[in-house]
């Protein structure tokens, strides 16, 4: 925005609606936006205007009329807002996010075919001579449980309808006994369940269910027309209960057939009623219809929808509620208006004079409350899937892999202000998507989320980076392009000469190695604390450049326009500065040779250079939801581009120091960050998370930092991302920062098998001679081992193109380990 370089305090109850918003892309719906209230222009105005003009109170929507029977349609933003978000684990997508089903075991098939079928072949054998009378003492059993009277003499031949009975039960509990054995021996069940396990719920139902009717089919053959003879469990049972009730006579009681009849069909049936799950699914049905609906709604949120507001209507606030409700269902509000005013809610939980001038603002400009003092209410394009409701960005999807965790697997990737708060470090070489596929989107949805007052943002890159239009931002810097209507204060808007020259001289000499910046920072601290003394103000880039040439001239003239009564500490200083001149100490030359890089006719209207252009200094971001851009050089411009890297981290660094409030998160995004890190600037970066501040560094290689800073940067970040061909040197760098796990590993030795007796060893050259392998035994060794959680190797080669190996961390603690993310889908 222009305004000279400050920001102005965000009104939290102000703003004008804005044009229509764009479109996002599914599965994330967003409305067109707003209605127009009057083109805004191109930019905002260079002053602001004292206040708001007046907006006039909104009163809720009537709903249109409806033909009976006809549909109700709700509005997209309406679905958005009330659809389920889930708890997930870290950097899942909650947006109607489906848990996967508990992990079981491997599905290994429980037996081989032989193993089915010999038990089979078994009790095949068994039951014919059982039905032969072959069985050898089968028939004694028989006459120890029954009495002798009911059998000839020394056999079981039946001597009246007892034994004729008693042989009948007999042979039923003889073949039931026999089907379990085969059951059991040949795991049949877990036969079952493997292959049925397969299929969903119902399905499994009704292919149990035909099961059990050709299992009837065998029971009750008649009852089916067929003519074959039944099997022996429904004869068994009526057999025993005549013997039981003293005669066949009972079985003619209707009262007594018909639930026998009932409880053998159900004898039959319940192993089948057991595979399927009949009794689950008959509560979940029971439980649907006490619910009152016929299907489970996974999509419905419990209790009052969002949509209506409910943390507005328990605090008795039925009117404002109702008028946002009204704002969702007439289009009138997006998504970023619903984030906007619900964390306006939030922030006056407890400051009940704001929670009162907040509803107030609520009945007087609805949709429109608390807007971005720029007045836009939506980016003019987006590119990714958004979720403002918990500020997430979906970037890809978790890959279906092994050392992907189930809870994971085929889950979307996202990330949110949690997640970058504790910074985020991306390598990976030119090509491989880092900025189109994670900087774009982290950007895009920093800038959405500073229309909400959540954060500030300051995007860094070279002038062709695609980090979405400059319609998207507030102030736009394009340094080294006279078109450019913005300029970069080289002082980041600091009065302290001390607090200057210490990131001043971190983005001039931070790189080079066995150079204290503290002495350099000092020999700048010497010249401009002086020069702010005598000018009121911080020395330009060609003033600063002859300075520290140390040209005589130009220090006399400075001495001389120190006065002597009220500056004696600055003069000291610049005569201290005098005295190094010429000695073997004096970092001044090497400063400014360092400073030469900006003291390019490129960049002569630049860093207060005297064009009329509004200065933007970045402490702005550190108390204002910011959105700045800032375009580095390119093409011959390599060195200053580094140098402004290292500057602006630099900055970036020291105005969030101690910052008062901190109500939103400020980020900094460099989408090359080469020669931007040095040992000063990697300490500092372990102080911003509890400043609320962070950065996103993408690298091409860590050999664009220095090879002692690997493992304090790796250490200090707390998201790590690797993408697809990375180098084996920078993928040591990874897995030395990911650590190790322990797993537990099989081992399989096969030794050869010598035999003793000539039998044996002449089956066994028969048995090498027919399969042409010697007869081995094997040797299984499962043992716990301790490996690396991704190795160099396995980041160099077994990384997809279009994928990467993502760890996360939270600001509250939680971690991630290393995950392989598709960034494709």
């Amino acid at each position: 925005m222009e305004t000279d370089g400050t920001y102005e305090s965000r009104d939290p109850f102000g703003g004008a609606a804005s044009p229509p918003s764009g479109r996002i892309p599914p599965p994330v719906p967003r409305p067109a936006g707003p209605p127009p209230t009057g083109a805004p222009p191109a930019r905002p105005p260079a002053t602001p205007p004292a206040a708001p003009p007046p907006v006039p109170a909104h009163e809720p929507p009537a709903a249109p009329p409806r033909t009976a029977g006809a549909p109700v349609t709700r509005h997209p933003v309406v679905e958005w807002l009330d659809a389920p978000r889930p708890e997930t684990g870290l950097g899942i997508w909650r947006f109607r996010h489906v848990p996967p089903p508990p992990a079981g075991p491997a599905r290994l098939a429980p037996a081989t075919v032989a193993g089915m079928l010999i038990p089979v072949a078994v009790g095949l054998l068994i039951w014919s001579a059982y039905r032969r009378g072959t069985l050898p003492y089968m028939y004694a059993v028989l006459q120890t449980l029954t009495p002798g009277d009911w059998w000839y003499h020394g056999t079981t031949a039946p001597r009246d309808w007892h034994g004729q009975a008693a042989h009948a039960v007999f042979g039923g509990v003889v073949f039931v006994g026999l089907v379990c054995a085969v059951a059991a021996l040949g795991s049949w069940g877990r036969i079952v369940r493997h292959y049925l396990g397969r299929f969903r719920a119902p399905v499994r139902a009704v292919i149990a269910a035909v099961g059990a009717l050709i299992a009837l089919a065998f029971v009750w053959p008649e009852a089916f027309g067929l003519g074959w003879d039944p099997l022996p469990l429904a004869l068994p049972v009526l057999s025993l209960v005549s013997l039981v009730g003293g005669g066949y006579d009972i079985l003619e009681s209707p009262v007594l057939v018909y639930p026998l009849y009932a409880l053998i069909t159900a004898l039959a049936v319940w192993p089948f009623a057991r595979v399927g799950e009949w009794g689950s699914l008959y509560r979940a049905w029971r439980a649907r219809r006490a619910a009152g609906a016929t299907a489970p709604a996974p999509e419905s949120a419990p209790g009052v929808p969002r949509s209506q507001w409910p943390e507005l209507r328990e605090a008795g606030q039925q009117r404002a509620a109702d008028l946002l409700a009204g704002e969702l269902a007439a289009g009138r509000m997006n998504d970023v208006d619903c984030g906007r005013v619900r964390r306006a809610w939030q922030d006056t939980d407890r400051d009940p004079a704001r929670r009162a001038a907040l509803v107030r603002t609520l009945l007087d400009q609805g949709a429109a409350t608390g807007a971005h003092p720029s007045g836009d209410r939506d980016l003019p394009h987006r590119s990714a899937a958004h979720d403002l409701l918990v500020d997430q960005v979906r970037i890809g999807r978790y890959a279906t892999a092994e050392r992907t965790p189930h809870a994971y697997q085929g889950a979307g990737l996202a990330l949110d202000p949690g997640l970058l708060g504790t910074s985020l470090l991306a390598v990976g070489p030119s090509g491989t998507g880092k900025t189109r596929s994670l900087v774009a989107p982290v950007v895009e949805s920093l800038n959405l989320q500073a229309l909400t007052g959540a954060c500030a943002v300051v995007a860094v890159g070279p002038a062709g980076t695609a980090l979405g239009p400059d319609a998207a931002y507030d102030v736009v810097i394009r340094l080294g392009d006279p078109a450019s209507r913005y300029d970069l204060d080289l002082y980041a808007g600091v009065t302290d000469p001390d607090a200057a020259a210490a990131f001043l001289a971190e983005g001039l000499v931070g790189d080079v190695e066995g150079m204290e910046t503290r002495r350099a920072a000092t020999v700048l601290a010497q010249l401009i604390g002086p020069y702010r003394a005598a000018y009121g103000g911080f020395p330009t880039v060609p003033v600063l450049r002859e300075l520290l040439e140390a040209r005589p001239e130009a220090l006399a003239a400075l001495l001389d326009l120190l006065p002597a009564d009220s500056a004696p500490t600055m003069r000291r200083e610049l005569d201290s500065r005098m005295r190094q001149i010429g000695t073997a100490t004096d970092l001044g030359p090497v400063l400014a040779d360092r400073l030469a890089a900006l003291d390019r006719p490129l960049f002569a209207d630049f860093f207060g250079g005297g064009r009329e252009t509004r200065a933007f200094s970045l402490a702005a971001v550190a108390q204002h939801p910011m959105r700045v851009r800032i375009s580095l050089p390119e093409g011959g411009h390599e060195e200053a581009s580094r140098l402004l890297n290292r500057l602006l981290l630099a900055q970036f660094q020291s105005v969030t120091r101690d910052r008062a409030g901190r109500g939103h998160t400020a980020f900094l995004v460099l989408d090359d960050a080469a020669g931007a890190l040095t040992p000063g600037t990697v300490r500092a970066l372990q102080r911003l998370r509890p400043q609320k501040a962070a950065v996103v560094l993408a690298l091409r290689t860590l050999a664009e930092v220095p090879e002692a800073l690997h493992g304090p940067l790796l250490a200090v970040v707390g998201c790590r991302m690797a993408f697809a061909g990375l180098p084996t040197w920078d993928g040591r760098a990874f897995a030395d920062a990911w650590g190790t796990e322990r797993v537990e590993t099989t081992e399989v030795a096969h030794h050869t098998v010598f035999a003793d007796q000539p039998m044996t060893r002449a089956f066994h050259a028969l048995r090498k001679l027919v399969t042409g392998k010697a007869v081995t035994t094997e040797a299984v060794t499962v043992r716990e081992v301790e490996r690396q959680r991704w190795s160099a190797s396995d980041l160099a080669h077994d990384v997809p193109a279009g994928h990467a190996v993502l760890s996360l961390a939270h600001v509250r603690g939680e971690h991630t380990p290393p995950l392989l993310v598709d960034l494709r889908s």
